[in-house]
């Protein structure tokens, strides 16, 4: 106990120390040192589980790239046996219709089909010789179908089919490079761009799309140039994405009597802003179509989402994807029932100096 009318103090630990000059600071940095211990260790912590989820992100991004490879040479592997399925499938549909002209019957494939499918890819055509099971097959047929005794509704009904056969294959083809475009590995080859210069090319070559789609297609362009750089024929892939993604949610609002904001018109507009005190040059591509709900905005970049009937679900994702490589972002603003505005960010290029006036 300490003596009568004499000041003392407790420190961590139960300890009574009398108050005097010469420990006072002593017992202020232990006091303080007490105070700032949890604080230190809950920034160790902190720290610790920031470090745990970068390695963690790092170690997911690394997973994500290998499979990434390996997925895309899968799709290569499944893409060349597609494009021989599709060149014996014309083939076969040929000699169907030759046997039908010599049998003096006219045979045809169900109305509004196609019948030209893509060719096979150069190197890609294993399945197309003389030699492989397809061909085989294609022999078999010859023999096992009558000559003049042949009914021609019974040939139109073999064609019908193959028919749905090749738009079958024609659509896997399609989901197939939709994945690559994807899934691939970007090679970027950055150049100085006039992004003003560049959206009036693609209104020139969309504007035929656009008007057989009953849509007037017009632009607003910034009046000074607005310099960036970019990949050329990705950035258009991007903004085409966009573009015949407005195009389909127009053409959707006027077949199913949607409410939407006239459904007539498709803007590009391009504008410099700031954003957080950097300079950046947007790109609007605005539609009158039927707007998004609030509750599918999240999910639009999502890979293979999708509200459009026998859409792959990748063209937003991978415009997104196109656009985050670039160092830029891309959001949306929409209201249900009156239309979607697109808009792409991008870092503009540094302006040069002026030169020197001498």
């Amino acid at each position: 106990m300490p003596a009568p009318g004499r000041l003392v103090t407790v420190i961590p630990g139960g300890v009574m120390l009398p108050v005097t000059m010469s420990n006072t600071f002593w017992i202020g940095l232990a006091a303080g040192i007490a105070a700032t211990l949890p604080l230190v260790f809950v920034a160790v912590r902190h720290r610790e589980k920031r470090l745990h989820r970068l390695q963690e992100r790092a170690r997911a991004a690394e997973r994500l790239a290998h499979l990434g490879t390996l997925t895309g040479g899968l799709a290569h592997e499944i893409k060349n046996p597609l494009s021989s399925i599709n060149l014996n499938i014309q083939l076969i549909q040929e000699d169907l219709q030759r046997l039908a002209r010599e049998a003096g019957g006219s045979v045809g494939a169900e109305p509004g089909s196609k019948q030209a499918y893509p060719p096979a890819e150069p190197g890609a055509e294993p399945g197309a010789g003389e030699d492989s099971p397809l061909a085989d097959a294609r022999g078999s047929l010859r023999q096992s179908l009558p000559g003049a005794g042949a009914l021609p509704g019974e040939m139109g009904k073999i064609l019908r089919r193959f028919d749905a056969l090749g738009r079958e294959v024609r659509r896997l083809r399609d989901i197939l490079e939709d994945f690559l475009r994807f899934a691939g590995r970007l090679r970027l080859e950055k150049a100085a761009t006039n992004i003003n210069l560049l959206i009036d090319e693609l209104a020139d070559f969309f504007a035929p799309q656009a008007q057989a789609g009953g849509v007037h297609l017009r632009t607003q362009l910034a009046p000074e140039p607005l310099k960036v750089e970019a990949d050329v024929s990705l950035l258009k892939q991007a903004l085409l994405n966009l573009m015949i993604n407005a195009m389909n949610a127009m053409d959707e609002a006027k077949q199913k009597n949607k409410p939407h904001g006239g459904a007539s018109e498709l803007i590009l507009r391009t504008e410099r802003a700031r954003s957080l005190g950097t300079e950046e040059m947007r790109v609007h591509v605005i539609d009158t179509g039927p707007g998004i709900a609030r509750e599918q905005i999240e999910r639009i970049f999502e890979p293979y989402y999708s509200t459009k009937r026998g859409g792959t679900g990748l063209g937003l994702p991978t415009a997104r994807r196109i656009v985050e490589e670039h160092g830029g972002t891309i959001r949306v603003h929409s209201e249900p029932g009156k239309g979607s505005d697109f808009v792409i960010a991008l870092p503009t290029s540094p302006s040069p100096p002026p030169a020197e006036k001498g």
